[in-house]
C-alpha cells in the first residue's frame, strides 16, 4: 500500500526560497530543474520511505523519528506517521543543519 506524501508549510517555503536563490544566481530554467528533481525525491517516499537514514544529527541526540533522503546537495527530512509522510525540512547541506535541525525539528 502505497503512502501518502504532504509538505509542512515550512518544507514548501523552502522550496520556494530554493527557487527564489537559483532562478536569481544562476537561472530560472536551473531553478525549475532542481525544483523538479527535489519534487520526484519526496513524491517517491509514497514507496518504501522507511530506506531513508537517520539524519546523523538527530542520530547523535537519541532520535530515531525523522529521516532524511537526498538529492545533493539538498537533505529532505521527513517523518513516517501511520501511512503518511511528512516533509519538514528541505535545505541545501552545506548550511549547519545542526542549528535549522533544532530550530526547525525540535523547538516546536
Amino acid at each position: 500500500m502505497a503512502f501518502k506524501v504532504f509538505l509542512t508549510q515550512d518544507a514548501a517555503g523552502d522550496l520556494c526560497e530554493i527557487y527564489s536563490y537559483i532562478a536569481e544566481h544562476d537561472s530560472s530554467h536551473k531553478a525549475e530543474y532542481v525544483l523538479d528533481q527535489i519534487e520526484k525525491k519526496f513524491i517517491s517516499l509514497s514507496e518504501l520511505p522507511e530506506r531513508g537514514v537517520y539524519p546523523k544529527e538527530l542520530l547523535s541526540l537519541g532520535i530515531r523519528e525523522y529521516r532524511e533522503i537526498f538529492f545533493k546537495p539538498y537533505r529532505i527530512i521527513y517523518r513516517i506517521l501511520n501511512k503518511t509522510v511528512y516533509v519538514y525540512l528541505i535545505a541545501d547541506g552545506r548550511r549547519d543543519m545542526q542549528i535549522l535541525l533544532q530550530q526547525r525539528l525540535l523547538q516546536s
